[in-house]
């Protein structure tokens, strides 16, 4: 009979013991889903997206640890990340099931013209384009925000485009890739519900009308991101200084052909097409008169603008005269190549004094380190597009790739904004010398300069 009450009496203790076990366990779930719940009503309204999401799925599975209805928070997750959906079956427990949310309804081809309609209205974040030339071919990526169900069978195809190809690189980015032996002349826009990729041809129209297709009804209200001088959302500002100036000649070619000069009228080419094209533009200097180099950047930084751009004309030593010719973009940093050092040499002769060459290396480092990396991208749209207008005029060989370079240039040390110097090529050489001082030459390099700065605004 004692045996029986003892055996009683470790039932119940037994059972108080399990009943506390399951208090402790509740009071501990109890207390993180409370906390939880004031850490995710903080995401909601700090609005991060993340914090949100990682804290729903802490209170789904606290709270299914408590046997709570949980529901809301399962819709609510699935509202934010799109990749799940919440059924409830008979059984009353709750799933999820993936589902892929398809945001663009279809891509049409018109001519030379790609429209990508979506179900949702589209902004400057949902597009991104970038460039690249490999094997021979030059490429034209647009990665644009969505998904298209219909991808992998879209087959596009447009006259003087080697190749279109449409794919669905992950479930949030369409890839839309152009490829052509030519580098392409493509602008995108967007309206509304529509991002509407165009492929330019030579000495198209100016006039927006003409630009699109009646169909695609565009009007000039409607375009918010448009590139190669049509139309643009905001005025930019450039200052352009014309290198050296007055008691200072700069490099001196054939017939006494002065840099100075040459710079100048270039310059000034550069200047007029910019303004025909809405952008507020200031000339360092609009004669033959010196200027000193602080006063050049500090009328850049008066004026707010979004971009210097100093003209040179290059020199080789009388032993490499001959062989020395090209264009060149340079970009301020730390020079690291030997001719970078040399060509920054000869432009900064004078400008800083008896500073050590350690010494300027520091200080670039500290004044410019923000800008470098626009200024490098500057570069390589201004030398690329410079590139292809001089050689379609002199052929391929004949100019140089002198390549994008950084290089240690004082004249842009006090400009607050990305800056570039451009050398527009050798006057020391017979024939690129005397090319170099004609209008022609001239205009050519100030129209390809152009369209870089056009090109760089629209891709940054």
């Amino acid at each position: 009979m004692n045996n029986l009450n003892n055996l009683g009496k470790y039932f119940i203790v037994f059972a108080l013991f399990t009943q506390l076990l399951f208090a402790v366990s509740n009071k501990y779930y109890q207390d993180k889903f409370d906390t939880t719940k004031k850490l995710y009503l903080g995401a909601v309204m700090s609005n991060n997206k993340t914090k949100e999401i990682n804290y729903l799925k802490k209170l789904i599975n606290y709270g299914d640890k408590l046997h709570m209805d949980t529901i809301k928070y399962k819709r609510e997750l699935n509202r934010l990340d799109n990749t799940l959906i919440v059924s409830r079956p008979i059984n009353t427990k709750f799933t999820l099931k993936p589902k892929i949310n398809y945001n663009i309804k279809s891509i049409k081809q018109i001519k030379n013209t790609i429209v990508v309609e979506f179900k949702n209205k589209v902004n400057k974040s949902d597009i991104k384009f970038s460039e690249n030339r490999t094997n021979g071919y030059s490429y034209d990526y647009f990665h644009l925000k969505g998904n298209f169900k219909d991808a992998k069978p879209t087959k596009l195809k447009m006259e003087g485009v080697y190749n279109i190809k449409v794919t669905q690189q992950k479930k949030s980015v369409l890839l839309i890739a152009l490829k052509n032996k030519m580098n392409l002349k493509t602008i995108y826009i967007i309206n509304n519900n529509k991002i509407i990729i165009k492929v330019l041809k030579e000495n198209t129209s100016k006039n927006l009308k003409n630009l699109f297709p009646k169909k695609l009804a565009i009007t000039k209200q409607e375009v918010k991101v448009i590139p190669n001088s049509i139309i643009y959302p905001s005025k930019k500002t450039i200052v352009i200084d014309a290198g050296h100036g007055g008691k200072d000649a700069g490099a001196v070619g054939k017939n006494k052909a002065y840099e100075k000069n040459i710079v100048l009228n270039i310059c000034k080419n550069l200047a007029k097409e910019l303004r025909n094209n809405g952008f507020e533009v200031y000339l360092t200097r609009s004669n033959d008169k010196y200027v000193k180099l602080s006063r050049r950047t500090h009328l850049a930084n008066r004026k707010k603008a979004d971009m210097f751009i100093s003209i040179h004309a290059n020199a080789a030593r009388k032993s490499r005269a001959k062989e020395a010719h090209g264009v060149e973009t340079y970009f301020l940093s730390p020079a690291r190549s030997a001719r970078a050092k040399r060509v920054a040499a000869l432009e900064n002769k004078g400008d800083m004094g008896k500073m050590g060459y350690s010494s300027k290396n520091s200080l670039l480092t500290i004044l410019n380190q923000g800008k470098i990396t626009a200024s490098n991208k500057m570069s390589i749209d201004i030398q690329k597009n410079m590139l292809h207008n001089l050689r379609k005029k002199y052929g391929k060989k004949a100019i140089r790739d002198g390549g994008v370079r950084e290089g240690p240039f004082w004249v842009l040390v006090g400009a607050q904004m990305p800056s570039v110097l451009v050398e527009v090529g050798y006057i020391s050489h017979p024939t690129e010398g005397r090319r170099i001082n004609t209008k022609t030459y001239q205009k050519l390099v100030a129209h390809g300069i152009a369209n870089g700065i056009k090109s760089y605004f629209i891709k940054n």
